[in-house]
């Protein structure tokens, strides 16, 4: 049987590869920590388990409309308009199977092929595999490390072709957990206005921030720049909701309107259930978000030392989600392996420990850390990948 051809170089995601192998070698009765998962430790608030319920109870388990219900859409304006300044009727709103859903649709409705859409490295799994199928061509720019894995205006000005189509933009991004200025946003999106090009704005983790700094989304800065952006966001992260599977875009009224016809011949509708228990999410208030960045944030500043701690092993505190992205070729090569994939698997095999590669990100010097585990995993975790490290110096 001959494949399509738009499938044979498509990659797996690393992420969910690591977390499955992960599982797999849990079962077979070793003890193994993994630090490749990109979801909360905790299961879904009761309150949203009990409006799923009782919309199930009501009978809400048809057929919705293929673009959200109108309750839920409703909801999700009056999140932008509180949260981020942004007005969004509901003709300018999605919802759909996940924020992973909404890009894959995005790409679909706007990629020609050839068509190039710059994607910073480190970037997350999906977003060059997803721009290929769409008949796109991925450009990678990389963000420097020096720069805390953020590009510049004159970077992106210099990348920027007559093939150009959009420009992603992550914030607080995975895998790294850096995040975008004002300033910084607003000359970037000088240059997208300059050159006529999208910006996708993807903020799925916007409520997980630990510092000062508040979240910028780029289309609050300016209505020119609301033109030409198409913003990506969801539950799963803030309202530990990963397996109900909503997630939301917002943007121009054609753009909206073309994912949601093509939504209506893919998936027909998000779940009905999962969206009532999206909307009780979005319109009960009951602390559910603070409570978790304050878990998060406590984890992060004791795994961050740890971490940090060990010999050949660098990392720039991330400003939100929860991912830790340290430099690890240190390491790795100080520990007799070649490149830190090699580091990775053994670490796995000896130490019964998951990270994801920074290869799968476009940035293999690197790994990917989560600690959306307890405290006490956490530091054994960091006990362990020391260990690890010391015993092949030793050697």
């Amino acid at each position: 049987m001959e494949l399509a051809q738009r499938v044979k170089t498509l990659s797996p995601s690393s992420t969910l590869a690591i977390t499955a192998k992960a599982k797999e070698l849990k079962k077979q009765g070793h003890d193994v920590i993994g630090l490749g998962a990109g979801e909360p430790d905790f299961n879904t608030p009761d309150y949203i388990l009990e409006a799923a319920k009782e919309a199930m109870d009501k009978g809400m388990t048809k057929y919705t409309a293929a673009g959200g219900i109108v309750e839920l859409k409703q909801a999700i304006s009056r999140k932008f308009r509180t949260d981020n300044g942004l007005e969004y009727p509901n003709d300018q709103i999605i919802v759909t199977t996940g924020a992973k859903h909404a890009l894959y649709t995005l790409f679909q409705v706007l990629l020609n092929n050839g068509d190039e859409v710059i994607v910073p490295t480190p970037y997350w799994v999906s977003y060059p595999e997803q721009i290929k199928l769409a008949g796109g061509s991925p450009v990678f720019l990389n963000a420097s490390e020096a720069n805390h894995f953020k590009i510049t205006p004159d970077e992106l000005e210099n990348t920027i072709t007559d093939k150009t189509k959009a420009v992603i933009i992550n914030s607080p991004s995975n895998p790294t957990g850096m995040m975008y200025n004002k300033q910084e946003l607003e000359e970037i999106g000088k240059v997208c206005l300059k050159h006529d090009i999208l910006i996708i704005s993807d903020e799925i983790y916007e409520k997980l921030i630990y510092t000062e700094n508040p979240h910028i989304s780029v289309a609050s800065l300016s209505d020119e720049l609301k033109g030409q952006t198409i913003i990506v966001n969801g539950v799963s992260k803030s309202h530990a909701m990963t397996g109900w599977r909503i997630g939301y875009a917002a943007g121009p009224k054609e753009i909206i309107q073309a994912m949601t016809n093509l939504a209506s011949h893919s998936t027909s509708n998000p779940t009905s259930i999962s969206q009532y228990a999206a909307l009780a999410a979005y319109e009960t208030e009951v602390g559910t978000t603070e409570e978790l960045k304050q878990i998060f944030s406590d984890r992060l500043d004791v795994f961050y030392e740890l971490i940090n701690a060990i010999p050949g092993i660098n990392c720039i505190k991330p400003e939100g989600a929860f991912y830790l992205f340290p430099n690890a070729i240190e390491a790795a090569q100080a520990n007799g392996f070649s490149n830190v994939d090699e580091w990775v698997a053994a670490l796995l095999e000896e130490e019964k420990v998951a990270l994801v590669p920074g290869s799968g990100f476009g940035s293999p010097k690197n790994v990917r850390l989560s600690y959306a585990l307890s405290m006490e995993e956490l530091k054994e975790a960091a006990k362990r990948i020391k260990r690890f490290v010391e015993n092949h110096q030793a050697k």
